[in-house]
């Protein structure tokens, strides 16, 4: 039986490692980036490369998006050659990026208007995760366009979870981000704290590595602070954007509120590099 042919649209930090997953797993896989010279690596590894969103999804089956925020989305919706402007009925679209509930709730309108599926289907994990296919993936939408689609989401994560109707899968990666904010501004005081009373790093990360408090999340940043090593596997810009879009849906605890000034106030400085350069702005 022949493979479900797949669409990839967006070949960033993550994009790249995981539609290298569905190739490695036998799909068909097509490709397309906004911007040009990204899509060699996986061409050369078999997939095709379309020129437009547009002529993409008259290629596949299930097309499946990993962009940067709302603007993206609406860009390869809704261009003169984007998903919209071609026959979608049959298809199911699933955009994994992680963007604001009320855009997956608008897109999702506009695809069943054309008889197709939409789910926003967000990941917790970075790029190693996305290389070894251990993401953890939350989709809303649909139940059974979800249950359609999980041997192709199974390929991409470890776990891959149903958690409510349209936009509850953005809607849980906010509350997913929003702690991942607070535990690294967390960890970046804790060890500032620390040196200023004379205790070494490497020996408070020990302690915590040993403690009920340890995870693999403070061994990695906190790796990444000792080694003074901030190259973004998940840029401080995101967070801001992530926090924010938190916000926009009504989170408003002291915690939160703190966390998205402290990194909107380092976002100038350090946007670019990764969130636990929270670390540096703070010191």
């Amino acid at each position: 039986m022949s493979k479900t042919k797949i669409g990839w649209i967006g070949l960033g930090n993550m994009g790249i490692p995981m539609a290298e997953q569905l190739i490695k797993a036998e799909y068909p896989v097509t490709v397309y980036n906004r911007s040009q010279g990204k899509e060699y690596k996986l061409a050369e590894m078999g997939a095709r490369v379309a020129n437009s969103p547009q002529v993409l999804a008259l290629e596949t089956d299930v097309i499946i998006l990993m962009v940067a925020d709302d603007k993206a989305v609406e860009a390869i919706f809704e261009a003169e050659d984007g998903l919209l402007k071609t026959e979608l009925a049959g298809k199911t679209i699933i955009n994994m990026s992680t963007v604001s509930p009320e855009i997956a709730k608008r897109m999702a309108s506009r695809c069943k208007e054309r008889n197709a599926h939409y789910l926003d289907a967000p990941v917790s994990g970075s790029v190693k995760q996305a290389e070894t296919g251990q993401l953890v993936i939350m989709v809303g939408g649909e139940q059974s366009a979800f249950e359609g689609v999980k041997p192709i989401l199974d390929q991409l994560g470890k776990l891959s979870k149903w958690v409510g109707e349209t936009g509850a899968g953005n809607q849980a990666k906010l509350a997913i981000n929003s702690l991942l904010a607070l535990y690294t501004q967390g960890l970046a005081e804790t060890i500032l704290f620390a040196n200023e009373k004379g205790i070494e790093t490497s020996d408070l990360l020990e302690l915590i590595g040993q403690a009920a408090i340890g995870n693999v999340y403070t061994k990695i940043k906190g790796d990444a602070i000792l080694n003074d090593q901030y190259k973004a596997a998940f840029a401080l810009k995101h967070i801001v954007k992530d926090l924010r879009l938190a916000k926009n849906e009504g989170i408003s605890t002291p915690l939160a509120k703190t966390a998205l000034k402290t990194f909107e106030d380092a976002e100038s400085r350090y946007g670019e590099e990764d969130l636990v350069a929270i670390f540096k702005a703070l010191r």
